[in-house]
């Protein structure tokens, strides 16, 4: 065995070291709608829209199902969470977030990559991807009050109407920035990681979409700077569909909803479901939304089994 080594000798050890590989990832957010369950069928559609898509982590919402007497004010999710029966079809791992608090409504991270511990408020994994650490958040907010039906005159539980963004953003403040502040309490655990992901049906928009030139062309009642995108934006956060499709004119993406017709005066057709990513050299390679065919779609597959399009991205850093 060799005591020392010679400078020169060092040298060449470390020329020829090579750089570090390029981490690439696929990353969807998907809000299941029970995985079948609430229309009394399998998560069979649920898993061919995945295998279609083909990600490589997955935050997932709704998991479970809507009661029976859901409402706008309450509506607890009952049931079981279906998260492990579609991680074992995919050959996945996964961890399903059963602890209850205002960022969580029955949601599961799954993932091509082994899992590790949750963090305190159980919103965010780390995630061993061939020896680079990643961290995925997922989060599920409260849809009540909804400020986009509060500012079209829409009826949805007692909140009153509004008129301009001062008071939209107000309104969201309110609705969920406790679950903004637990989220971002949570990704402290991060700090130091590879890249950072955060999956959610936020139900609220994105300050990206509500602009000048979508008032412009009737797509939004009122230019909205949304204060939980707008968050994570500050933070250093990019929101991969927007990176590659800027003009929400051309692409307005919406995941919100598939059913009914956006014309519908009792209903207003928007995004509400991101992926968002956060990294060191961080590139958006492309981004989609996926759910049923027709032009809303970038990936199409039916039959298209919830409520709520999903969204996908690849990523490297």
């Amino acid at each position: 065995m060799l005591s020392r080594l010679l400078p020169g000798l060092i040298v060449g050890i470390v020329a020829a070291v090579p750089a570090a590989a390029e981490t690439t990832l696929r990353i969807m957010s998907y809000n299941i709608w029970g995985g079948g369950g609430n229309e009394g069928k399998g998560v069979e559609e649920t898993v061919a829209v995945l295998k279609a898509a083909n990600p490589d982590i997955i935050g997932m919402q709704e998991t479970r199902l809507e009661p029976e007497d859901c409402t706008a004010e309450a509506c607890a999710a009952v049931g079981e969470s279906v998260a492990k029966e579609i991680a074992e079809a995919l050959g996945y791992y996964y961890y399903d977030q059963t602890q209850e608090n205002v960022a969580l409504w029955a949601n599961a991270i799954l993932s091509r990559y082994p899992i590790g511990a949750a963090t305190g408020n159980d919103l965010g994994v780390p995630i061993d991807v061939d020896g680079v650490t990643v961290w995925a958040f997922n989060i599920h907010h409260d849809d009540e009050p909804y400020q986009p039906y509060q500012l079209l005159g829409i009826e949805y539980g007692p909140a009153p109407f509004i008129k301009t963004e001062a008071e939209a953003q107000d309104w969201a403040n309110q609705t969920r920035g406790p679950a903004m502040d637990i989220l971002f309490e949570d990704m402290q655990a991060a700090e130091g990681a590879a890249a950072v992901f955060v999956f959610g049906d936020f139900n609220e928009p994105s300050e990206y979409d509500w602009t000048d030139a979508a008032v412009a062309a009737g797509q939004q009642p009122v230019k909205v700077e949304w204060p939980t995108t707008h968050r994570l934006s500050e933070a250093g956060f990019v929101d991969t569909y927007r990176a590659a499709n800027p003009d929400p004119v051309a692409k307005p993406a919406y995941t919100w909803t598939p059913q009914g017709d956006e014309a519908d005066p009792e209903d207003h057709h928007d995004r509400i479901d991101f992926a968002f990513a956060k990294a060191d050299g961080l590139t958006v390679t492309g981004a989609w939304i996926v759910g049923e065919t027709g032009p809303r779609s970038d990936l199409a597959v039916d039959p298209w089994p919830s409520d709520h399009r999903a969204t996908l991205a690849e990523v490297s850093f």
